[in-house]
């Protein structure tokens, strides 16, 4: 099973009820734990704090089921999701969000025009090249465009490429990801020819506002 049908299978079952929880672990032995469950919820602390943020049009990367693209919608606000998983587009139109099956790094529309962009849920994993994907993010938004990221907390262990998934049915294909801390955004950003507007932390979870240079 590929990654893709991985988080397919997850997130239908969580979709169901059913707990979907699954784990995927890098060679230096970091473990990274998936929630379908919470994805699949309306809200989740922290939330409200973030999309607040998004006060013009949002480009939802990694969208899932919709949570927060809808949460925008829903609100009057223009936003679009996008996610390579075919069951988190369809679960999220059914909540009456905007959303594309489509991978971050094809053809992605409003290129270029975004005012705001969100990386959440550790979506800056994405790939498993946080430089490449920041440099992509940059691309996709507007000259005065804002990049909303949810990082890991400070003292994580970096890491990124391949990691084992592992789910409750045995082990899975190898997943391109990677774990980003706060305290280990600065080199990141400054690749990216990015800036760190702010860094906060909101109901446990961490979060940086980012802007072009």
């Amino acid at each position: 099973m590929n990654a893709v049908a991985v988080f397919d299978a997850a997130i239908n079952r969580a979709a169901a009820g059913i707990p979907a929880a699954f784990t995927a672990r890098h060679a230096s032995g970091s473990l990274l734990r998936f929630d379908p469950i919470a994805w699949c919820q309306d809200a989740i602390a922290g939330d409200e704090a973030l999309l607040d943020r998004c006060t013009g049009p949002t480009l939802d990367v990694g969208c899932g089921p919709g949570r927060l693209t809808g949460a925008l919608t829903g609100s009057g606000r223009p936003a679009l999701g996008i996610d390579v998983s075919a069951a988190a587009i369809r679960l999220a139109r059914r909540r009456g969000a905007i959303a594309l099956q489509r991978d971050v790094f094809d053809p992605v529309p409003g290129t270029g025009r975004w005012q705001h962009l969100l990386l959440a849920d550790g979506n800056i994993g994405i790939g498993g090249n946080p430089h490449r994907l920041l440099r992509r993010c940059r691309e996709l938004l507007g000259p005065a465009g804002f990049l909303h990221a949810e990082l890991a907390p400070p003292g994580t262990p970096a890491w990124s490429g391949i990691a084992t998934v592992q789910t409750p049915a045995g082990q899975g294909s190898p997943l391109r990801w990677a774990c980003v801390p706060v305290d280990g955004l600065s080199a990141l950003a400054s690749a990216a020819a990015m800036r760190i507007l702010d860094t906060r932390t909101e109901a446990g979870r961490w979060f940086a506002t980012l802007t072009l240079r």
